[in-house]
């Protein structure tokens, strides 16, 4: 993949940019012309490489997600710089640090559970984030810290939470906030859509002995040679 040739205005937009995390990526693509996922794992230790591009494009600097032969010949995820012309000169700075003030609030109004499993966690282990994406939304100054705009979620939500959104095309594109308003990601308890999809969603979590009951689930599913998924929806529909 070759070296981007990218506008003056642009460039110096990019040299604005002081944050880790997204300058690592922008310092990468430049002098390489692309990122990939391997490289922010083992080369920068990012675990979760979409959190390091998505911190690119807080910054208001587009990228765009390309497939690349990694070490292994196999197909991996790269990043590269998207249309110059979209850049958001308005978004430096990217968002604005969570205080523990607005973790406490949350956690005093919604418990240390995570919205999306609906199950307790450490309170370290939950992670702040916008109901509505920065990248669709940005922060508004005269409600930054408020409660209602944020939403507590274990690693594992927060990744699905970020890849949906990322893959949306109201974040893509139309970036309107009305859309978000009415999306499982942002309201999971009061939704009428997944990322613009039609569709419907329950996460399920098993811990402590219910593990047991999951054990006994796949298990009876195996043998039954049917999915797990539909398995529980047949049972859930039979019972209504």
């Amino acid at each position: 993949m070759t070296k981007p040739k990218l506008p003056k205005a642009f460039l110096k937009r990019c040299k604005k940019v002081t944050a880790k995390r997204p300058k690592v990526v922008i310092d990468h693509i430049l002098k390489h012309g692309h990122i990939t996922t391997e490289e922010l794992k083992t080369k920068y230790g990012y675990d979760h490489p979409p959190r390091a591009a998505r911190d690119v494009r807080e910054q208001g600097i587009p990228l765009v997600t390309t497939r690349v032969r990694g070490s292994t010949g196999r197909k991996i995820g790269a990043y590269t710089f998207g249309d110059p012309a979209k850049v958001r000169f308005g978004r430096i700075g990217g968002r604005t640090a969570f205080s523990q003030r607005l973790r406490k609030e949350l956690i005093k109004i919604h418990g240390a559970r995570c919205a999306i499993y609906l199950e307790e966690f450490p309170e370290r282990d939950l992670q702040i984030d916008h109901r509505i994406p920065f990248e669709v939304a940005g922060d508004d100054s005269a409600t930054d810290q408020d409660p209602k705009n944020y939403i507590l979620l274990c690693g594992s939500a927060n990744r699905a939470k970020s890849w949906a959104c990322e893959h949306c095309a109201n974040w893509l594109e139309q970036k309107d906030p009305k859309i978000c308003r009415n999306c499982y990601w942002a309201y999971p308890d009061d939704y009428s859509h997944i990322a613009m999809r039609d569709a419907r969603r329950m996460d399920i979590m098993w811990t402590g002995q219910e593990v047991k009951v999951y054990d006994k689930l796949k298990k009876h599913t195996a043998e039954l040679q049917q999915d797990m998924p539909a398995y529980v929806k047949k049972i859930i529909e039979k019972n209504l």
